[in-house]
């Protein structure tokens, strides 16, 4: 199990800013979401980076821990 905590765009369209998922890498993450939130939700996650950790991946094959944040691109500064 994973929290997963979300960010912008990401947590308006999934109504939380948190949740807990059985996920084991970025790979499986990104399916689930797209499963339970819908094809909209793949548009999102591929212009993420998911923030495991103190490393910022784009690589499905990252293995997650006990949190994942999920960054949709952001504007500004």
């Amino acid at each position: 199990m994973v929290e997963v905590r979300y960010f912008a765009a990401i947590a308006d369209a999934t109504g939380c800013a948190k949740e807990t998922l059985d996920a084991g890498t970025v790979g499986e993450l990104r399916r689930i979401l797209i499963t339970k939130y819908g094809a909209g939700m793949d548009r999102m996650l591929t212009v993420s980076a998911y923030l495991v950790g103190d490393e910022l991946t784009r690589d499905d094959s990252t293995v997650l821990g006990d949190r994942v944040d999920v960054l949709p691109p952001f504007a500004g500064g």
